[in-house]
């Protein structure tokens, strides 16, 4: 595994750390084969049941690293957009397992997106958020123009992406864009709480919550209700249901597989 990844297990939460602080955690194409490696990696173990995607250093992910896309025969927009964060986005939606954004500073561009393409979003309250692509000229990319007007309205969507305004942690968690908020000094404590949680929750249905949470996106009303119905029945059959179920009759506390 390269190096601008880290890659930490423990308590059935994987912790992916990208790690180029120098260059604010900016993308280059290592980074991005890197990361894409490891979430495939989280996606088969089946020991991880929770992801957490931070930052090193002062910044969470500052988007494309320009100096690789500038250079002479540097990696092309189309290989930027096809092999690095498309992949990246799919991977994070269709991957089975919750995935948490923890994020340690500024998020721009690609970064920003990539955060908001999560299943929950914390950051600190010196964080924030910025589209940054029309201030040199280019439109968003990462899905931001997908997951950004579901998340915050037309209107206000359209404002982000056109002025790239900065948003602070706490403008984000106001207007429906992340999850929450925290002070610096709870920070780190309050991610560990939260991923060793999902750690130990019913995996598979929260794996299924999330592909009806992705077709909700794009069904309509019918076709989301009968795919409730079909998911029901089949996660009915696994073991965390019949042991959350035996839990609650018991009046104690589920332990979950994961199954």
């Amino acid at each position: 595994m390269s190096e601008t990844i880290l890659v930490k297990k423990e308590n059935g939460v994987a912790v992916l750390t990208l790690n180029r602080p120098k260059a604010f955690n900016s993308f280059n194409r290592e980074m991005a084969f890197a990361l894409i490696e490891a979430l495939k990696n989280c996606a088969k173990e089946e020991e991880i049941r929770a992801i957490v995607l931070t930052g090193a250093g002062r910044a969470f992910c500052a988007g494309q690293d320009l100096k690789e896309a500038t250079e002479d025969n540097g990696v092309s927009f189309e290989m930027i957009l096809n092999e690095h964060y498309n992949p990246i986005v799919k991977l994070i939606r269709t991957l089975k397992k919750p995935i948490v954004a923890a994020i340690n500073g500024v998020a721009a561009g690609a970064g920003a997106n990539i955060a908001f393409a999560c299943d929950m979003t914390i950051a600190k309250s010196t964080a924030s958020f910025t589209q940054a692509f029309s201030k040199i000229g280019l439109v968003p990319d990462s899905g931001g123009t997908f997951f950004l007007p579901r998340l915050v309205g037309l209107q206000r969507a359209t404002a982000m992406m056109m002025l790239s305004n900065k948003i602070t942690a706490q403008e984000a968690v106001d207007m429906g864009l992340i999850y929450q908020c925290v002070e610096e000094a709870d920070f780190e404590s309050t991610v560990t709480k939260l991923a060793n949680k999902l750690a130990k929750m019913p995996t598979k249905a929260l794996g299924m919550t999330k592909e009806l949470i992705n077709a909700g996106l794009t069904n309509d009303l019918n076709a989301q209700l009968d795919m409730e119905g079909s998911y029901q029945i089949e996660v009915s059959e696994s073991y965390d249901y019949q042991e959350g179920v035996n839990a609650f009759l018991e009046k104690r506390k589920p332990e979950f597989k994961g199954k």
